[in-house]
């Protein structure tokens, strides 16, 4: 297919438009070279990497080409197709973009010897573990074609740009945000029974998955709510230890957040705090 070319911003990168006047960058060395504004450029070549772009955002796209080399975008774009495959989804457009940014700036780090902590890192980690996958992936990557050694910490950095761009997610998804609220529930939850539970048991993991899922729906408005109690009551009544716990959580996420839980939601967290008391 042929695309028209709106400006080209080196010679390995070029703004262009097909004929519904959708944009897309092409990266690829050498492909600007002596090209005009108006002039037709096939992409075809193998060589080439395509990138749709929201027209929104063109100009931002214009700006960041300037400051950031061809081979980070070049990875970028590889890294974000090999997580595609690993996390058996789609991102959204936006994140070729933030990505090529954000990795631009943490060879910028590292190359000035500055580091910054994240504080989730251990968060993104355990609760978000196949992004983290994807994220280390993401930096052996970089070692591997660019002889560049990011930290480990960075690996959970790419993973927070991964879940926020995982297609279908809500636009007020925020992975950090999730990440120290999953944390927060869970200390609630192990402090308040004063045990020690098994992290690597099966009751543990489906606990945190379970957790993962609450939050996602608490901060989008879907929580669970069956307006027929009598699950609840009968909770109540069996489990009254782990109904204190997932009251306390409740009582927390009201008075932090200020929306209140819905019986039902209550129910599955005692539920499965009570898997974690017999695991």
């Amino acid at each position: 297919m042929n695309y028209v070319i709106k400006k080209v911003l080196n010679s390995s990168v070029v703004l262009v438009s097909d004929h519904e006047n959708n944009e897309f960058i092409l990266l690829g060395k050498g492909i600007g070279y002596g090209k005009k504004v108006g002039e037709s450029i096939d992409q075809s070549a193998s060589n080439q990497i395509f990138v749709p772009v929201e027209n929104t955002k063109s100009k931002q796209f214009e700006e960041l080409m300037d400051d950031i080399p061809i081979d980070i975008l070049t990875i970028t774009q590889e890294i974000i197709v090999e997580a595609q495959k690993l996390l058996e989804c789609e991102f959204n457009k936006s994140l070729y973009l933030i990505l090529a940014d954000h990795l631009n700036f943490a060879v910028q780090r590292v190359r000035d010897g500055i580091v910054i902590t994240n504080r989730v890192f251990w968060e993104i980690k355990n609760y978000y573990p196949k992004e983290f996958k994807a994220g280390l992936m993401a930096i052996y990557m970089f070692e591997e074609k660019l002889g560049i050694t990011l930290p480990e910490e960075e690996a959970a950095n790419i993973a927070f740009h991964f879940a926020n761009a995982t297609m279908g997610k809500q636009e007020s998804h925020d992975t950090m945000k999730y990440a120290k609220v999953i944390g927060e529930i869970i200390n609630i939850v192990i402090f308040s029974l004063n045990r020690n539970v098994d992290r690597q048991s099966a009751h543990y993991m489906r606990f945190v998955t379970h957790i993962k899922f609450f939050v996602e729906r608490y901060f989008t408005n879907s929580m669970l709510n069956n307006q027929n109690d009598l699950l609840y009551n009968q909770m109540k009544s069996a489990y009254p230890k782990e109904m204190a716990v997932a009251l306390k959580i409740k009582a927390f996420l009201e008075q932090k957040y200020g929306t209140p839980l819905t019986n039902e939601e209550v129910t599955f967290l005692v539920v499965h705090i009570a898997r974690i008391m017999k695991g």
